[in-house]
């Protein structure tokens, strides 16, 4: 029996939290899953999962681009020389989430990028398993995987910061580490 939620209004099946909302279908069918790779991209990536972190993924995605121009373009070297003039002015822009946390965090983290002795890209694709097997449905969709703890404990290890198994395994997802398409979803073809 087919999972409730997989066809869409447009009738093509995809993954049910996909059909949710027109945003969702626009990302769930062009990005989710899609390996990326680039330290600006995953740095992105890996800050709006922060940011996300207790809240709905549709707030960030539909805050993405005015977090693009308040974190210049998620440019590493950019972030790292943020002040706390730039906290501030973070700290003041209701275009974004304003968290305190998660802002030092995405500075933080910049800065740790500037530190590591290779790339961002070559550092979380590490950590992509070998094999993976695809969901039937929703419900067998894991939130940490044993990769995800290894890549949140080696990000913390090197100084990174708001970046546990969770989001790490939610950005795993997000760019292609592993692909957590469910069976019947179009995208699984």
């Amino acid at each position: 029996m087919a999972e409730a939620g997989l066809l869409g209004a447009d009738g093509i099946k995809r993954c049910s939290w996909g059909n949710s909302a027109p945003d969702y279908v626009e990302y769930h069918d062009t990005e989710w899953g899609v390996p990326l790779h680039g330290d600006e991209e995953l740095y992105e990536r890996l800050c709006l999962e922060s940011f996300q972190s207790g809240l709905s993924w549709i707030t960030i995605l539909r805050k993405r681009e005015s977090f693009r121009k308040a974190f210049a373009g998620f440019v590493p070297e950019k972030v790292a020389v943020f002040t706390d003039d730039d906290v501030a002015r973070l700290m003041e822009d209701a275009s974004i989430v304003r968290n305190r946390a998660k802002i030092l965090a995405a500075i933080n983290n910049a800065r740790a990028i500037e530190e590591l002795d290779g790339s961002l890209d070559d550092l979380l694709w590490s950590f992509a398993p070998s094999s993976h097997t695809r969901p039937r449905r929703m419900a067998d969709v894991p939130a940490i995987t044993d990769e995800s703890k290894a890549m949140a404990k080696e990000l913390k290890k090197r100084g990174f910061v708001f970046l546990g198994p969770t989001t790490c395994y939610a950005l795993m997802q997000a760019t292609g580490m592993v692909d957590d398409h469910v069976k019947d979803c179009f995208r699984a073809a």
